[in-house]
């Protein structure tokens, strides 16, 4: 049985696995792929930092941080990064390519 963190992630189509951490980069919860996967935890909270601390409004009065971010790990898989309520929501998808000749297309991911 999910946890009630857990069960809004585990309805995302080809998840296989998921993370949710505080703000400081505990594990709150871990499901599949990701169960107490501590080093991956580490690294999507580092790039989710420095993502913060990105404006991606051209306006210099106007800070909008980033609301998601996707990394492309392998051919196979991507990783979605979300954070919410001082939370941030992990979750690792198998890899849908819009072209099937091109493993990584460089224009469209679908992801």
């Amino acid at each position: 049985m999910s946890s009630p963190i857990t069960q809004s992630l585990e309805r995302i189509p080809d998840q296989i696995g998921s993370l949710v951490m505080n703000d400081e980069g505990a594990i709150l919860s871990s499901t599949g792929d990701l169960i107490n996967d501590e080093r991956t935890a580490g690294i999507i909270m580092n790039i989710v930092l420095n993502a913060k601390r990105v404006s991606l409004n051209m306006n210099a009065d106007v800070y909008e941080p980033f609301k998601r971010v996707s990394i492309m790990i392998d051919p196979d898989h991507c990783y979605l990064a979300t954070v919410s309520n001082n939370k941030v929501y992990c979750v690792k998808r198998k890899y849908r390519s819009t072209e099937s000749h091109d493993p990584i297309p460089s224009a469209a991911v679908e992801c």
